[in-house]
């Protein structure tokens, strides 16, 4: 996941990264203090724990517990988890 700028409102929302299983304009729900633009700048790569849910029959989204710890990637790292995933998928 990453942090991206909402080109309607400005504010920072959490989407899955482009070479993910998940489209990227997918919608996540998860802790709000990974939106924050103070704590974490917009471009920010992040492991997180989600699983994709239509609560309710609505649009599916991805969502990740708020209590679950907060892992920060580098770009390189980031790119090194992409690559290991593509190799892993059928």
């Amino acid at each position: 996941m990453h942090s991206v700028a909402d080109p309607r409102s400005g504010k920072l929302r959490i989407r899955p990264m482009p070479g993910q299983a998940f489209a990227p304009s997918m919608r996540v729900q998860c802790a709000k203090s990974l939106s924050d633009p103070e704590q974490y700048p917009a471009g920010t790569r992040f492991l997180l724990q989600a699983k994709l849910t239509d609560r309710l029959g609505g649009e599916p989204f991805l969502y990740a517990w708020h209590g679950d710890p907060v892992q920060v990637l580098s770009a390189a790292k980031a790119k090194k988890f992409l690559a290991a995933f593509r190799r892993g998928r059928i």
